[in-house]
């Protein structure tokens, strides 16, 4: 037997929709779907990485107008899709009740084996769509390597790697630097992790 169509969501039908959920997700197009990393769950070092990214980006936010934030903050994305990176950095009003950034600055997604190809191709294109973001990273568990996207003052991107623990990630729009040494803290690479 057929499963029933579920009705297109608009992103404010969604985001209601979601507050009655026991677990978050994501909006693609028009129908609610699980993060994968909400299906399979997340391992030590792609929750590592994130805790180590947030406590980074909070010492150098810290007392500014942006704030960065976890995948539970939903970012909206132009072409009507609802998405959760694992990081961001919202720059608008500051609201305690609102489910979604207003206006993100940094995009960041954890990469792991199984995702890696969805979030390289599609997330980024659909990040590349909101006219406030400024940077997205793409952030590997397997080896000390980020994929880094930053719009050039213009609509242009630009796509950059940074790999070694001795790297830095330069977030000019927002005048952040990120240390991969502080972004992989804690985890231990083989000798051809570089």
């Amino acid at each position: 037997m057929a499963q029933p169509q579920l009705r297109r969501m608009t992103p404010e039908e969604f985001l209601a929709w979601q507050q009655l959920q026991d677990a978050l997700h994501e909006l693609v197009d028009g129908a609610p779907e699980l993060p994968p990393k909400m299906l399979t769950g997340t391992s030590q070092a792609h929750d590592r990485v994130v805790v180590n990214l947030i406590a980074a980006l909070h010492v150098q936010l810290r007392g500014g107008p942006y704030r960065p934030a976890t995948g539970s903050l939903a970012i909206s994305i132009p072409g009507g899709n609802v998405r959760r990176p694992d990081v961001s950095v919202d720059g608008g009003s500051a609201d305690p009740r609102a489910l979604s950034a207003t206006e993100p600055r940094i995009l960041v997604e954890v990469m792991s084996p199984e995702t890696v190809d969805f979030a390289r191709v599609r997330k980024v294109a659909e990040y590349q769509t909101i006219p406030t973001v400024d940077h997205i990273l793409l952030v590997d568990t397997q080896a000390p390597r980020v994929d880094v996207w930053s719009r050039d003052g213009s609509v242009a991107w630009t796509q950059g790697k940074v790999a070694g623990l001795d790297g830095v990630i330069e977030l000019a729009a927002l005048k952040l630097w990120l240390r991969l040494a502080d972004v992989f803290e804690g985890m231990h690479f083989g000798q051809s992790a570089a």
